[in-house]
């Protein structure tokens, strides 16, 4: 654990400055779509294909920097992440009432899953942010700036399913952003309990990446698969 004091006190500042920096840069990957041209069942096919590709690059990722951790723990935390996702989309299934931003039912219930699961990964992030800074300030800043390069693309991925479907460019940014909110929140705790939270990364990224196949298999591949028809009612 980091020495308490004056210098860590400094410390759990610049910490928590470069986890809130990998957080607004997931908003940024909401810009390119301010330019697009809007063409609804393009944008719902072509962009839930794009999205669903990122998060699939990003689970192996994910998986890529557990299994170099540990094996077991991360196998342990996909099942995890499968079970606790679809669990939780069997219950947001059983109502049709949603609402989420300008999106009613079926497109906001998605949309929440979607940027629940995307929040749920963004704690592994900011696990790994917090951890890299327990070991040297250098790393710690290498980490954090690779999140944040990391993360835009993310950004992007969540607005291609929102704004498709009617959610304006800035406020699909604001969700993009809520998503990675953990990072600056976790990644304090995670510096100064650095020996536990680095044995439980593996569970975490696991967690994250078993979660988000499971939403790319069962929210994002059907609706590129039918076309982008089932989508279109909010149009």
């Amino acid at each position: 654990m980091p020495v308490v004091g004056a210098a860590a006190e400094t410390n759990v500042l610049t910490v928590f400055a470069a986890a809130l920096v990998t957080a607004l840069a997931t908003g940024l990957g909401a810009i390119p779509l301010a330019f697009a041209r809007h063409n609804p069942r393009a944008w719902i096919v072509g962009g839930s294909a794009a999205a669903g590709v990122l998060m699939l690059l990003a689970s192996g990722l994910l998986l890529y920097q557990g299994v170099s951790e540990s094996l077991g723990k991360t196998c342990a935390g996909v099942v995890a992440g499968v079970f606790a996702i679809a669990l939780s989309a069997r219950w947001l299934r059983a109502r049709d009432d949603w609402h989420f931003d300008a999106l009613r039912g079926a497109q906001a219930r998605s949309a929440l899953i979607i940027v629940g699961v995307m929040t749920v990964h963004s704690f592994a992030e900011g696990v790994g942010v917090g951890v890299s800074f327990g070991g040297s300030e250098s790393v710690g800043f290498a980490t954090a700036a690779a999140i944040a390069v990391h993360n835009i693309p993310e950004g992007l991925a969540i607005s291609l399913v929102l704004v498709p479907q009617g959610v304006t460019v800035w406020r699909a940014a604001l969700w993009s952003v809520f998503s990675s909110a953990p990072q600056p929140l976790i990644a304090v705790p995670a510096f100064l309990f650095v020996e536990a939270f680095g044995a439980a990364l593996p569970v975490g990224l696991g967690f994250a990446a078993g979660a988000m196949v499971w939403m790319v298999l069962t929210e994002v591949a059907p609706g590129v698969l039918d076309g982008g028809r089932d989508r279109l009612a909010f149009h």
